[in-house]
């Protein structure tokens, strides 16, 4: 049995207290992109739900977004009404969530972040989210993720 970091050991208490019997998997190196991680996985790239931080109202927003396209933020901003939405920088990641770009979960942040889930996500029947480390993910129906999260579910790309 692989030791999961202490932060990805973190996700996975919080995945069973909220009902969800997997388990964190560790890769023995970082999947640094949807496409690497999918294969690692043997799933398509579309079922990896990328945890994407932006800022919009002076606010982080989490945008879980499908692997298989980019998240349009003209379009999003203009759906959602609260002004422009940039990507956030390195540092508010952190502060945001706790944890690193490429490794950013759906969930274990200080607090609640407004969220965003991907309605493409719903084409497949296991996604595979961050666990809080570059090496580790978890896998989940859409249902779980927009439970666990309480995001909003939306069109986000093409």
């Amino acid at each position: 049995m692989t030791t999961l970091p202490a932060r990805a050991a973190g996700i996975q208490q919080r995945l069973h207290e909220l009902g969800i019997d997997r388990e964190v998997i560790r890769f023995d190196e970082g999947t640094h992109t949807a496409k690497a991680a999918a294969a690692a996985l043997g799933i398509e790239v579309g079922a990896i739900a990328n945890s994407l931080i932006f800022w919009m109202a002076d606010a982080p927003l989490l945008v879980m977004t499908s692997g298989r396209h980019r998240v349009d933020l003209e379009r999003l901003a203009a759906d959602l009404g609260a002004g422009p939405i940039v990507r956030a920088t390195p540092e508010q990641v952190r502060a945001a969530t706790g944890q690193v770009i490429g490794g950013v979960s759906p969930l274990g942040h200080p607090a609640p972040i407004r969220t965003i889930v991907d309605v493409a996500l719903r084409d497949y029947p296991l996604l595979s989210a961050a666990a809080g480390t570059a090496d580790t993910v978890f896998m989940l129906s859409y249902e779980e993720l927009v439970r666990i999260t309480g995001g909003e579910e939306r069109v986000v790309g093409d």
